[in-house]
């Protein structure tokens, strides 16, 4: 298996994957494809960190960190991530790729400057792989109506998210 960066003669294929991928998922509300596609066409699309896992040819997951906006407690705006959506199809999961796609696509975005990914998501699978639900660090979601439960990040710089209480972040 390879990840590697998605391609744009891909995108049709990825929105195929990531609809046959959700169609079988614990929580969907069957338009996460769309949701990529309308990333994408967002300012804070970053090619380099849309992914996807490859095997014999074969695109099996996809996984996307785009810019956010988070406004810390003093009004200042903070560089990170939205990890949205990740996908495997449904015949490779529990494999571990996914955690291979949330580990490589972290090492970039790190590698790149970024300081936290958040997220909406399944705490029992996100917080092994070193998300936290952002209730910890004194955050809130915007908007406010989301689940605080399911609103989770991850530091990608030691202590990025430290002193952050009153912070607010977009995560849809």
């Amino acid at each position: 298996m390879k990840i590697r960066e998605e391609r744009p003669e891909e995108f049709g294929q990825i929105y195929r994957l990531v609809q046959e991928a959700f169609a079988t998922a614990q929580v969907s509300d069957g338009t996460e494809q769309d949701f990529v596609e309308e990333l994408r066409r967002r300012g804070g699309y970053l090619p380099s960190l849309a992914l996807v896992a490859e095997k014999d040819g074969a695109l099996i997951g996809h996984i996307m960190l785009t810019k956010t906006k988070w406004i810390d407690a003093k009004g200042e705006e903070q560089n990170a991530l939205l990890l949205a959506p990740l996908c495997v199809k449904e015949e490779y999961r529990n494999q571990g790729i996914g955690g291979k796609l949330i580990a490589e696509s972290c090492r970039r975005a790190s590698d790149a400057g970024y300081s936290a990914v958040f997220l909406i998501g399944n705490p029992d699978y996100y917080t092994r792989h070193g998300f936290a639900c952002i209730e910890q660090y004194g955050i809130s979601p915007m908007p406010a109506s989301l689940p605080l439960r399911n609103c989770m990040a991850r530091e990608l710089m030691c202590g990025a998210l430290q002193g952050k209480e009153g912070s607010k972040v977009a995560i849809e």
